[in-house]
């Protein structure tokens, strides 16, 4: 057992997504109650006494996020939920939109209310088919059955929420390029300051979280922060979805407590290693974090500070493990492809940088490596880093120099051979990794 539940502590069933169902296991319940029994400072309150850290990557505190919206000036200010879910291995926003969207809507509406937000979005990913169905079909059930709209359950409270389709881009993932997106324009990351909080959408102030850092407010305002501090480890409370996939024998999207023990969830939860391979490394929170070893993860714990010791971090929890026997060099060029296929170009170190790094890589897989390769890839890396208007050069950075910190010996012999050290080749596509978790 991966530890206690917040957001699947009810059976995932073919009609799980729908509202019928949804009430019959206490839905909307919470709604009531915070309407009709707390102010929404008093939500806000709660929330943050809870601890609970942001689900998206960045893991900002959410309390404090929220308390440092300006509410009292009489305009409009909004809030958006991320659902453009697009980190190569990482489903589980996906897991939720599909079987609990009306946990997802229950929690909007309670953040709206402590926000006093009138109108609220959800940014879903345009590939989202099924997702994208099973929400749209949850936000007609919740207008019809008066979750949304004027006056909500006979209070003064009103808010109305719109599914906003994406186009593909990865970038719009990025909090202020969401917001440009939702406004029509092309979706590129925002200078900051001023943050989001204070201008974001329609030059008001807005407040952007992630799809599973959101159904935890039902939870918390449900059973109290109190309880859910229970949960986790002091400084990183509750719970943490994680999509698992790669070489793995029972891929899928599982809750683990914080501060539970990596390699039991590896080798017992998850059934440990496709034809008992051993592991080489871990992908730990989608590419954009650092690799870790086998030897990285002994007597590692599954929490933020953990995982920042050892050099790396949970980021979006998609987990990808990765079987000795694998070319590194071939798994950084599916890494690198993907960052310059991405690269939204408004930015010269990543649009020129992207496209440096992916023609190196490409250069040494085709046999044509030269001896200095290995330090240009290092090079740009750092160059990139913290020049970017969003986080996207850093973390092609992050995914090279991890890689290559850690297993240059393969890029050596790539170069000095003119081919892997390794019969094989990748044995799973990362961009097929998340529908294979699903198939």
């Amino acid at each position: 057992m991966t530890g206690a539940k917040v957001i699947m502590s009810f059976p995932v069933t073919p009609t799980s997504h729908r509202l019928a169902e949804y009430e019959a296991r206490g839905g909307y319940a919470t709604l009531r109650k915070v309407l009709g029994q707390m102010r929404p400072e008093d939500v806000t309150k709660e929330v943050t006494a809870s601890g609970l850290l942001g689900h998206g990557g960045a893991a900002f505190p959410v309390g404090r996020k929220w308390q440092v919206v300006h509410l009292n000036d009489g305009q409009p200010h909004y809030l958006c939920a991320n659902a453009d879910e697009g980190e190569p291995g990482t489903f589980k926003d996906r897991w939720i939109l599909e079987n609990a969207p009306h946990l997802l809507l229950e929690s909007m509406l309670i953040a709206s209310y402590a926000l006093q937000v009138r109108n609220a979005f959800v940014y879903i990913r345009g590939e989202f088919d099924l997702p994208y169905r099973r929400l749209a079909a949850a936000v007609e059930e919740a207008y019809a059955a008066g979750y949304f709209g004027s006056r909500i359950l006979g209070t003064d409270f009103s808010c109305d929420v719109v599914v906003y389709r994406g186009a593909g881009s990865y970038v719009c993932g990025e909090a202020s390029a969401l917001i440009t997106s939702i406004e029509g324009k092309k979706g590129y990351p925002r200078n900051r300051p001023p943050r989001l909080t204070v201008r974001g959408l329609y030059q008001r102030p807005t407040v952007v979280n992630n799809v599973e850092t959101l159904a935890n407010i039902t939870g918390i305002l449900r059973d109290g922060a109190e309880a859910f501090r229970k949960i986790g480890t002091p400084k990183s409370p509750g719970t943490q979805l994680v999509s698992i996939s790669g070489h793995i024998a029972k891929p899928g999207v599982y809750e683990v407590e914080y501060g539970y023990p990596v390699e039991k969830f590896l080798f017992d939860d998850c059934g440990g290693m496709l034809g008992g391979k051993p592991l080489k490394c871990i992908v730990p929170g989608g590419i954009s974090t650092k690799v870790l070893t086998r030897a990285d993860i002994a007597g590692l714990t599954y929490d933020h500070k953990a995982f920042e010791a050892r050099g790396s971090q949970i980021g979006s929890g998609g987990m990808i493990a990765i079987a000795e026997g694998t070319c590194m060099v071939r798994l950084l060029q599916v890494m690198l492809r993907f960052y310059h296929h991405e690269s939204c170009g408004q930015c010269t170190p990543c649009r020129e940088g992207m496209g440096w790094l992916h023609r190196t890589i490409d250069r040494i897989v085709a046999g044509q490596g030269r001896a200095g390769d290995i330090d240009t890839l290092v090079r740009v890396s750092e160059a990139n880093d913290g020049t970017t208007i969003c986080g996207m050069g850093d973390a092609a950075g992050y995914a090279t120099v991890g890689i290559i910190a850690k297993y240059r010996d393969e890029f050596e012999y790539f170069i000095a051979n003119g081919r892997s050290k390794f019969d094989g080749r990748l044995e799973v596509d990362l961009g097929q990794a998340a529908e294979a978790a699903y198939a």
